[in-house]
């Protein structure tokens, strides 16, 4: 039997070239907590994120350009890498602490900054040491087979960008691939450009009150309580440029669904009753658009997702049994993968580390007293953990992150965790905390895990050393957790409302005492300014008198005020009249229904399972049931500018493949440069920049609070973008300039 040709990378395995250099470090590691953040800001509003990887191989080639113009060396491409390995952490990470941390806040518990570190951090490195002893198996045996599109991607992209030296250095090969024509003209000048129109565009907006944020328009008669609207954010529209128009289209559609259909009929069919049908407070009738949406829409579209998340689970089960079979197989040949015995792109950290690292999260994880775990738990997360590692790399390398079924896997861990839980009789309160942190480190390790197989197959393309890729990346990760945790806590402080209590109980509110924590507390974000004094904490566990939630209470035990989070809560008018626009975060918001359900047994599973019909009846359509879902539980306004960012995507797609087609392109050319396109890159900008403002606009609302109110009053009877009777309108053209010039970045470029 003939073996299969060797694989020969773009730098051969005896070519030393600089790799593992402090400035490559130092690039990728600032650049990946920068879109860790704007990610992490990005899955609290819809739930989603986008791949990191070309935007910061993009930026890190010019910023090296640059450096070299001044006088400096210029990067090696394997310098490159290494800062696009560094870089692509932060993304991932965001994503897993924004999937489930917030559900602590949801279930009624503190958003300990400790506690978030530790999920985040712990995740994170278990993510790594597991995909370790897969590389050889899923990245070098598997080549050809597994396609890790955004790997591959990326490859070309620093393949296209590589300096002069490294150039020389090539592999006949790769010489000759590339006479046959790469993808040249890469340049970070149209993301710094999307970056720097997204950040201004996005103070403008939110900080300045240029323009009304959220252009809406709400219906009568006949289609009472129904509702549409655009939140005209840059970021937004971003992410529905680089999706494109079928999964954009697909969410929306789910928000029709939501908005148009399921509260105009809820509203029409309860206006005549006066009874209340819970799980609402009051009467229908009395209801607005969105309590109906908190009261019942909510529950309907958390089933779907449920149900939609562990379909698209189930569906690569062949997959998954696969790559676990030759997962183990693995296992036993990374061994010999030291220094000095294998090729230099061979070798990987050495086995005995990788275990001794999984041993000493083991017991980092139980020992820590902010996780609440015992041993039993512990194991329980390593075996789910690496099931979930498994798959998640596999998957990734089959179709892509973007599409990797992560929350699947967190409500599958979150499922069996409970359930197991409730078997074993652990059903008090203590244990929520558990199961959440399980399904937390499952989720960053899976997410983690499918963004480190990308990068090692970019490096595996390249002819990087693994051993110095996996080192890049447990810095890089490292680094992003330190800031990811502090920012989750100020987004959620700056839009959190303190509701005095008296509104809420006019009767007066006393806290048993035994209830009462020692630990006092006092007002944080904006209305911190209003109220100095310190408070002990009470949370009411049930609805009797008042809501359940967070009181503050003073030295007698009356409460003064309920707080409501910012991450998703009810109120968003604050004393003094100010707006607030809540974080939906919509999977996390799953996550807590689903331990509350299983442990508690309090969901209303005859909405639950009205979502989880819904979504097997959009199955059975063949439309991808997990994008509709997320669609029903998001707002529609959040979806509508994902929509036409989409739409823009198919026509500047349209124009590129009539031209491709013209030269006579194959179609994996095509679906390639549409993949690394300028209006990908300018999109990608748009993202960054809007996110970034937002989390500036929120880290300075507690500084700026007195200013900011200013503002909002001027505006609010001078501007007539801002307030008035034609403010919707005319806060469209602003945005309308946006996607204009959105447009035109993406257009095919005219050759001369």
């Amino acid at each position: 039997m003939m073996s299969e040709p060797r694989f020969t990378p773009y730098i051969a395995s005896e070519t030393r070239l600089p790799e593992f250099t402090w400035r490559a470090v130092l690039v990728g590691t600032v650049l990946g907590m920068i879109f860790g953040s704007s990610s992490l800001y990005l899955v609290l509003k819809v739930g989603l994120t986008v791949s990191a990887s070309i935007p910061v191989a993009v930026i890190s080639l010019t910023l090296f350009r640059v450096l070299s113009r001044m006088g400096g060396r210029d990067a090696s491409i394997l310098e490159n890498n290494i800062a696009q390995t560094a870089g692509s952490a932060g993304e991932s990470i965001a994503f897993g602490v924004g999937v489930t941390m917030p559900a602590i806040l949801i279930l009624g518990f503190e958003l300990e900054l400790t506690r978030v570190m530790l999920v985040a951090a712990v995740g994170a490195l278990l993510g790594i040491l597991l995909m370790i002893p897969l590389r050889k198996t899923l990245i070098v045996r598997e080549h050809g087979k597994l396609k890790y599109p955004e790997g591959t991607a990326c490859a070309e992209v620093l393949k296209a960008g590589a300096s002069v030296e490294s150039r020389a250095f090539a592999s006949p090969e790769a010489k000759a691939e590339e006479a046959r024509g790469a993808l040249q003209g890469l340049s970070a000048r149209t993301i710094f450009t999307g970056f720097g129109i997204g950040l201004i565009y996005k103070i403008c907006m939110s900080a300045f009150r240029l323009w009304k944020d959220v252009p809406e328009k709400i219906f009568g008669a006949p289609l009472n309580g129904g509702s549409i609207g655009c939140e005209a954010s840059p970021e937004l529209l971003g992410v529905g440029y680089i999706i494109g128009p079928r999964i954009a289209g697909v969410m929306c559609a789910g928000g029709v669904l939501a908005y148009l259909v399921l509260i105009p009929m809820i509203k029409l069919l309860g206006a005549a009753s006066a009874s209340i049908i819970p799980p609402g407070a009051i009467p229908i009738s009395e209801m607005s658009a969105d309590d109906i949406r908190s009261a019942y829409v909510l529950y309907i579209g958390a089933g779907a997702v449920a149900a939609a998340g562990i379909i698209s689970l189930l569906r690569s089960l062949p997959m998954i049994v696969g790559g676990l079979q030759r997962g183990l197989g693995s296992s036993t040949s990374s061994a010999r993968s030291v220094a000095g015995q294998v090729p230099r792109t061979e070798q990987d950290i050495a086995m005995k580390y990788v275990l001794s690292g999984a041993l000493v999260l083991l017991l980092w994880i139980v020992l820590a007293p902010s996780l609440h775990m015992n041993l039993f738990g512990a194991i329980l997360l390593l075996l789910f953990g690496f099931l979930f590692v498994t798959v998640s790399a596999r998957l990734t390398g089959e179709i892509g992150s973007t599409s990797n079924p992560i929350s699947g896997m967190t409500i599958a861990t979150l499922l069996l965790t409970c359930l197991v839980f409730l078997l074993l009789g652990w059903t008090g309160t203590s244990y929520y905390v558990a199961a959440l942190s399980i399904g937390g480190i499952v989720c960053v390790a899976a997410s983690n895990g499918g963004t480190t197989s990308q990068d090692l197959k970019t490096g595996f393309l390249l002819g990087a050393t693994p051993r110095l890729q996996q080192y890049a990346i447990i810095i890089g990760s490292l680094m992003s957790v330190l800031i990811l945790g502090p920012i989750l806590l100020k987004l959620n402080d700056t839009a959190t409302v303190y509701v005095p209590a008296a509104q809420v109980a006019p009767m007066g509110l006393h806290a048993p005492m035994h209830e009462v924590m020692q630990q006092s507390e006092s007002l944080r974000g904006p209305q911190a300014s209003s109220d100095q004094a310190s408070y002990r904490i009470w949370h009411k566990r049930d609805a009797q008198g008042a809501p359940a939630g967070k009181y503050l209470v003073n030295e007698q035990g009356q409460a003064v005020w309920l707080v409501d989070p910012g991450i998703n809560g009810h109120y968003t008018t604050r004393p003094d009249g100010t707006q607030v626009r809540k974080f939906d975060a919509p999977k996390a918001t799953l996550m807590s229904y689903i331990i509350r359900g299983v442990l508690d047994r309090e969901l209303p599973w005859g909405l639950m399972l009205l979502g989880v019909m819904l979504a097997l009846a959009v199955e059975m359509c063949g439309v991808n049931s997990l994008n509709f879902a997320v669609g029903v539980y998001l707002p529609l306004v959040t979806t509508v500018p994902v929509l036409l960012g989409g739409v823009l995507r198919w026509w500047a797609d349209r124009g590129r493949l009539r031209a491709a087609q013209q030269r006579g392109d194959d179609a994996a050319t095509i679906q390639a440069n549409a993949d690394r396109s300028s209006g990908v890159l300018m999109a990608s900008g748009y993202i960054a920049g809007g996110a970034i403002a937002g989390i500036f606009i929120a880290l300075m609302s507690g500084v700026f609070v007195s200013a900011d109110t200013g503002i909002g009053a001027w505006a609010q009877v001078n501007n007539p973008f801002y307030a008035g009777d034609n403010a919707d309108a005319l806060s469209m053209i602003p945005f309308l300039g946006l996607a204009l010039f959105l447009m035109w970045a993406g257009r095919e470029p005219t050759k001369t």
